[in-house]
């Protein structure tokens, strides 16, 4: 029986996934680094741990990887988060999950500040048990350490009791490491064939799709077996 929805939050319920690309790829620059625009976005989804060995060198990565991961974050707090919206029916969704009597985790890479800005926007705050960002994890995804923190806040809930929605291939391959199964969005921009390959079982468009086909979707009450093509 599921017991408890465990959600990514930047491109699964938020629409940020563009302008955290752009928050990447403007510093970047400042240190040398001209990144394609798409081979930045291709990486979000991971924490900075993760993401910036992709674009750095060791030796830059022990110099500056700390400055550049500060830098980005105040940069995108200024000049991205105020434009950053919700996917609509976030909460009607949530409610929904509520309603069915199961318990709702978030499970961001984010830092904390940003995750609780993005409740605040999303207004979920009240319908949301409990949460972990970046600073719950040694290691962001792919690692389970996201995943795995927050079960271990819900306590009683087993792996196979819960279910992650999320965007990314990252998602997917990280909660597949903590004994989870994913079910995954199309509107954090990435490939169908890259999420199904990391191990989703279920696809749909956004929340406003997951909620209008709720009751054909794994959230519902038959169980998290595979539904084959959702989408």
């Amino acid at each position: 029986m599921l017991k408890a929805v465990v959600f990514d939050v930047d491109g699964t319920l938020i629409d940020s996934v563009d302008a955290h690309a752009h928050a990447w790829q403007d510093v970047l620059a400042r240190y040398g680094h001209d990144v394609p625009f798409e081979q930045v976005r291709h990486q979000i989804g991971k924490g900075s741990d993760q993401l910036l060995p992709v674009f750095l060198s060791k030796d830059e990565l022990e110099r500056v990887g700390a400055r550049i991961d500060k830098e980005r974050s105040d940069w995108f707090k200024e000049n991205y988060l105020p434009q950053v919206r919700p996917f609509p029916n976030t909460r009607a969704l949530f409610e929904r999950i509520r309603e069915a009597g199961k318990r709702i985790v978030l499970a961001s890479s984010a830092k904390e500040d940003e995750l609780e800005k993005y409740k605040e926007l999303a207004r979920i705050g009240d319908l949301v048990e409990t949460s972990t960002s970046s600073d719950d994890a040694e290691k962001s995804k792919p690692y389970p350490d996201i995943f795995l923190a927050a079960l271990g806040r819900l306590k009683d809930v087993k792996p196979s009791e819960a279910l992650v929605v999320g965007d990314t291939p990252y998602d997917a391959e990280a909660a597949g490491k903590a004994g989870m199964r994913t079910i995954a969005l199309l509107c954090g921009g990435f490939p169908e064939a890259e999420l199904r390959a990391a191990g989703a079982i279920a696809l749909f468009r956004d929340p406003a799709d997951l909620l209008a086909r709720y009751d054909e979707s794994p959230l519902a009450t038959r169980g998290i077996e595979d539904q084959g093509s959702s989408d």
